[in-house]
């Protein structure tokens, strides 16, 4: 068995690598760890996305939570940055989010929260999951103190409610397309976009468990982007499967994405004195057009390695209280402890009411460099490699070297795939293209 968790929790395959089994003994491993020092019964917020495996992996996880005598809250399918905010709102032990985010539908994972609604921490998901490789026998409980379930679905509305409340105004007058990703979303976020106002329409929010992020949301905006211009829309706003994480399309159709969404509404708490020591956290794969914008506007640019964890774990630890990825993950953490799809939503929404201007005229603040992204399919086990193949290492130092600095290339291993990332950036495309398509082949010739 290899890591269990990567840079978003557990996921894999449903049913083939993230099964039943591991579900429960997540469910098992989880509520000991997370709720050993609960001199009471401990409860345990347990969500959903609309995944056809849903159901089958919360069965397995609630029985092992169960099982460790704690009392497992299920409140269907909402958001993930839903159950964050609930967990802290009714005082829980911890929460779990089933989903496997933006990936296709037969994937799934499982994400834990504490009980502040913070992803868990590197050394608690070793414990949890040395508990499950190394078979360790937990005390388990019998007759009166067995665990209880218990369905709970309204409470979504108080996660609704807080949303609207984090705005000064409305959003009355905007003309809104929603595409949501037949995820979690699909309910939620019409909801907050009528109560506060805004005139929206709403596509790929029919979900049938098996339709979740094909050819839809933040992962395919295609469809989104052609609806706005042919529906006369100032804006569309697409969620991924979960709606942690969030893209918009202007009124031409162009995309507009997490680092031009930090640059308008980082440029607008900047203006307004709300952006905390004049600085927003973002990771090495943000544009170079982005730190650009950063330095033209006195604006600080921190960046850390890929994954909003590391985002987050930089804001807490120097008190920040904007910061994100491109790929539409942002953190508003003023308002909340994890990347919000919903809320940066309604965070952009605002900052173009109250300017007035177009979508595409905010976003101009920030020149887009070009850039290509490749996935290698590499194998989990070998998609590490890459750094001791001379042969790789010898292309990538060649690319470099052409870029004579006006251009960058950076490889990573996927935290929750089977893929090694190759990103490109520099002034021509057709020039990053070839790179990519070079680098990737050898990375898949040479590990697989």
């Amino acid at each position: 068995m290899g890591n269990l968790f990567g840079t978003d929790g557990v996921r894999g395959i449903a049913n083939a690598e993230l099964t039943g089994n591991l579900a429960f003994k997540l469910g098992q491993a989880g509520a000991y760890v997370l709720t050993k020092e609960t001199h009471r019964q401990p409860k345990i917020l347990v969500a959903r996305d609309t995944r056809i495996s849903g159901l089958m992996l919360e069965s397995a996880l609630v029985s092992g939570i169960c099982s460790m005598g704690a009392k497992a809250i299920c409140i269907g399918v909402v958001p993930t940055p839903a159950v964050a905010f609930l967990i802290r709102e009714l005082g829980l032990d911890a929460g779990v989010m089933i989903s496997a985010s933006h990936n296709p539908v037969e994937f799934n994972g499982i994400k834990f929260f504490n009980n502040a609604g913070y992803k868990l921490r590197d050394e608690l998901e070793d414990e949890i999951e040395a508990l499950i490789k190394d078979n360790t026998s937990l005390d388990l409980p019998i007759g009166a103190a067995i665990g209880t379930w218990e369905l709970k679905e309204n409470v979504v509305d108080l996660y609704v409610d807080y949303l609207c409340n984090t705005l000064p105004s409305d959003l009355e007058g905007l003309r809104v397309l929603l595409d949501c990703a037949n995820g979690a979303s699909s309910k939620v976020a019409p909801l907050v976009l009528r109560k506060l106002g805004a005139e929206i329409e709403v596509i790929h929010n029919k979900p049938n468990g098996l339709n979740i992020n094909q050819k839809c949301g933040s992962t395919h905006m295609g469809d989104l982007s052609r609806q706005v211009v042919g529906r006369k829309m100032q804006v569309g706003i697409a969620f991924d499967g979960d709606a942690d994480r969030c893209l918009a399309v202007d009124e031409n159709g162009h995309i507009v994405d997490g680092d031009q969404i930090m640059s308008i509404v980082g440029l607008d708490m900047k203006n307004d004195d709300k952006l905390v020591n004049d600085t927003i956290v973002a990771t090495v794969m943000s544009n170079l057009g982005f730190k650009i914008m950063c330095d033209e506007n006195n604006i600080n640019l921190e960046c850390t390695q890929v994954g909003d964890r590391y985002v987050l774990e930089n804001m807490l630890q120097n008190h920040y209280n904007l910061g994100g990825e491109q790929s539409g993950h942002v953190i508003f953490l003023d308002y909340n402890t994890t990347g919000d799809g919903l809320l940066t939503a309604i965070q952009l929404l605002y900052v173009i009411k109250k300017t007035g201007k177009t979508l595409s005229d905010l976003a101009s603040v920030m020149k887009l460099y070009p850039q290509v992204l490749k996935n290698a399919k590499v194998t989990n086990q070998k998609k590490y490699f890459y750094k001791k193949d001379a042969d790789i290492q010898k292309l990538i130092k060649q690319a470099e070297n052409e870029f004579c600095g006006k251009g960058r290339v950076l490889i990573r291993p996927s935290g929750t795939e089977p893929l090694v990332r190759v990103m490109i950036e520099g002034e021509d495309q057709s020039t990053i293209n070839a790179w990519a398509d070079k680098i990737s082949q050898l990375i898949e010739d040479k590990l697989n």
